[in-house]
């Protein structure tokens, strides 16, 4: 499940020594913060395992609705998968003027590195749909050499 945290109350933002990515898009920003996880992963039968942590930061002036998401995820050896659904994390969360809300979920991989990138239908209460970027970011692992970048 998601979380919702107002602005500069946030104990725990997302920032620090890993790489952060981060996308505004008119006056919603949206970063993320990708993991490897190196005990659920097992590179001798190709399963490479990534969370990634969300924070969807509404500075804009309107409560805005989570109505679909995009993704398209491309590992190192060249796949590309795309994936379209409703809402995210299992729900279509309302993030309120001046409120962030963040969720981790998970990509699988096949391949030691990859990117994911994607969007998000936002739903304004008039009505008004739009959609906002999320960063491109890197699904780098310490398995392989060389970087997918």
């Amino acid at each position: 499940m998601g979380q919702r945290e107002h602005l500069g109350e946030d104990p725990n933002p997302i920032d620090g020594i890993i790489p952060r990515y981060e996308q505004r898009t008119e006056d919603v920003i949206v970063r993320v913060l990708p993991e490897f996880l190196a005990e659920q992963s097992n590179p001798r039968d190709s399963r490479f395992i990534w969370a990634y942590t969300v924070e969807i930061d509404n500075q804009s002036g309107r409560d805005l609705t989570v109505t679909d998401r995009f993704w398209q995820i491309a590992d190192s050896r060249g796949q590309v998968q795309e994936v379209r659904a409703a809402g995210v994390v299992g729900e279509t969360p309302m993030v309120k003027s001046g409120e962030t809300f963040r969720y981790t979920s998970g990509a699988p991989l096949t391949a030691p590195s990859g990117m994911m990138r994607g969007s998000y239908t936002m739903r304004s209460e008039c009505g008004e749909s739009f959609d906002i970027a999320v960063p491109t970011f890197l699904l780098d692992s310490p398995h392989e050499g060389h970087f997918f970048n």
